[in-house]
């Protein structure tokens, strides 16, 4: 069986789904392939900062999640502007960061003006972001049970097209391929960009749940000890999200993947000094979100001068810059690359009146020019921000975590937050329907 697409996007995760929202903004249908049965809900939660807010704002979706979630400290804040008096949004991520084996707990904040449909800093279930994308794309966007084994290219009518040999025997033709196929992408292997590295340390996730409250506030609580960092975060009145970051050598197979050992080995070996109040967190787990896996990145150089496109093929999300979760910025940056590269092609798309091989080709290159230092910063920053957070015990490690890096280097590595990926070019709601 042969089919023939227009853009065909390989993963159905969040970059995968943002990018076939934001391209159908423009009026581009997209054809989502992805290997699972269904959405793909691992991981438990994920934080969205101002820059992801403003991304969803531009796909349209952001309003469809702010009245499910309470957003970190908002102030109203009013600014003198020619003469005139702005009221903006403000918010303030208040966090504390506790030293286990002295008991000294630093006071940590972010803060930042924002617009829009923007809810500053919240915490989200991953499966409902996912399921928020999903339900605005039209019915069989996503095809799932689709598991790509090999790419060739191909020229008809000229026109360059990326042939994707699927594993059950289907050849696909797509004029535009954007591989959002995770840490370990198979289009951006064909690319030619280098294999991420292991950052050498181990992060646990999970999710606990109390069915009558957890009567905890609202704000971050991180953990730091003898090489080790970890925390917990509200969802709501009843979940919290936890995770714990370790150094390891394993590379992922070594991972266990049985909840309960996870479970345990937190509990009994890796935080079993630190607070009640965290192992309580731990213990109220539910198993089935528990996840063990190695903390991954892409070499920053790499990325810069790597082949990150090429004709009409390119990545994004974890696919383009996999980076550790030290900021947060993950998923956020993901979802802007989703509308950026939706703009780039949309832009390409109403100009040449659809889809043509130079236009996309420039598109394409344009999209990796705005991404690739931004992106390289960002893997930067989450490396320098794990590396000091987890330097050890030491009294030198300690000063530069305490005395330099929390009060004077974080909130301005947290500046990248505020990032704004702008918005999507306008089209007739006819061409959008389409």
């Amino acid at each position: 069986m042969e089919r023939d697409y227009d853009v065909v996007i390989v993963g159905g995760g969040i970059a995968g789904l943002a990018t076939a929202l934001g391209l159908k903004r423009v009026g581009i249908r997209a054809m989502v392939l992805e290997k699972s049965r269904k959405l793909r809900a691992k991981g438990a939660a994920l934080i969205l900062f101002p820059n992801a807010w403003r991304a969803l704002d531009a796909i349209g979706v952001a309003h469809n999640l702010t009245s499910l979630y309470s957003a970190f400290t908002q102030l109203k804040v009013q600014m003198h502007d020619m003469n005139k008096i702005v009221t903006a949004s403000s918010c303030e991520f208040r966090g504390y960061v506790t030293d286990v084996s002295s008991g000294k707990v630093m006071p940590i904040t972010f803060s930042g003006t924002q617009d829009g449909e923007g809810m500053g800093v919240t915490l989200v279930h991953r499966k409902v972001l996912l399921e928020a994308l999903a339900q605005e794309l039209p019915p069989e966007t996503i095809l799932f049970s689709s598991k790509l084994d090999s790419i060739t290219t191909k020229v008809h009518q000229d026109s360059s097209l990326a042939v994707l040999h699927m594993e059950d025997g289907t050849i696909i033709n797509a004029k535009v391929l954007i591989g959002c196929d995770g840490v370990h992408s198979v289009v951006a292997r064909w690319l030619g960009l280098s294999a991420p590295i292991h950052s050498g340390r181990m992060g646990v996730r999970g999710l606990a749940v109390y069915p009558q409250g957890h009567g905890l506030n609202h704000q971050v609580q991180q953990f730091v000890h003898d090489g080790l960092r970890a925390g917990f975060v509200t969802l709501n009145s009843t979940e919290v999200y936890w995770f714990i970051v370790h150094k390891s050598s394993a590379k992922g197979d070594e991972a266990t993947k049985d909840p309960e050992l996870i479970q345990k080995d937190v509990l009994e070996n890796m935080a079993k000094n630190f607070p009640s109040a965290y192992l309580d967190v731990v213990q109220h787990s539910d198993l089935s979100t528990l996840t063990s896996a190695p903390l991954m990145l892409r070499f920053p150089l790499d990325l810069i001068f790597g082949p990150t496109c090429k004709g009409n093929m390119t990545v994004a999300g974890d696919a383009m810059h996999p980076m550790t979760p030290d900021l947060g910025q993950g998923g956020c940056a993901a979802l802007e690359d989703a509308v950026i590269l939706s703009r780039h092609i949309g832009n390409s798309f109403i100009k040449d009146g659809g889809i043509r091989s130079k236009g996309i080709k420039e598109a394409l290159e344009g999209y990796v020019y705005e991404r690739r230092w931004r992106a390289a910063g960002l893997i930067t920053g989450a490396y320098i921000s794990g590396w000091v957070q987890q330097g050890g015990s030491s009294w030198m490690a300690k000063f530069i975590r305490d005395k330099i890096f929390y009060r004077f280097l974080y909130k301005r590595i947290f500046d990248a937050v505020n990032y704004d990926c702008g918005k999507l070019p306008a089209v007739s709601s006819e061409a959008e329907e389409n």
